[in-house]
């Protein structure tokens, strides 16, 4: 979803990296720093990993209900052009039939 200058990384490294913020008792900023990422994407991979094990802030989504989500919008939007679409051709029958 990021720019084309936002880095990727492979699943194991984010798992691996949070794994090492639970082990160590170090801070997310000293372990970003020390693998060298950026503290802020840790602390996100860090808090999506907490939501999923039941351990985030109340109302905060896991990985699972944002995806459902994101399907969910998408599912809602193609709906809406479907009903554009339908409510336009009903207008024109409805001139056609006056005729």
């Amino acid at each position: 979803m990021g720019n084309k200058y936002t880095k990727r990384y492979p699943k194991e490294f984010k798992r691996d990296a949070i794994a090492l913020v639970d082990s160590s008792g170090k801070t997310v900023t000293a372990v970003a720093r020390e693998l060298g990422i950026s503290s802020e994407s840790l602390r996100g991979w860090y808090r999506r990993a907490k939501a999923d094990r039941g351990e985030g802030q109340p109302g905060e989504l896991t990985t699972a209900e944002r995806d459902e989500l994101k399907r969910l919008r998408k599912q809602n939007t193609e709906q809406a052009k479907t009903i554009e679409v339908l409510r336009k051709a009903a207008v024109f029958f409805a001139k056609e039939s006056d005729r």
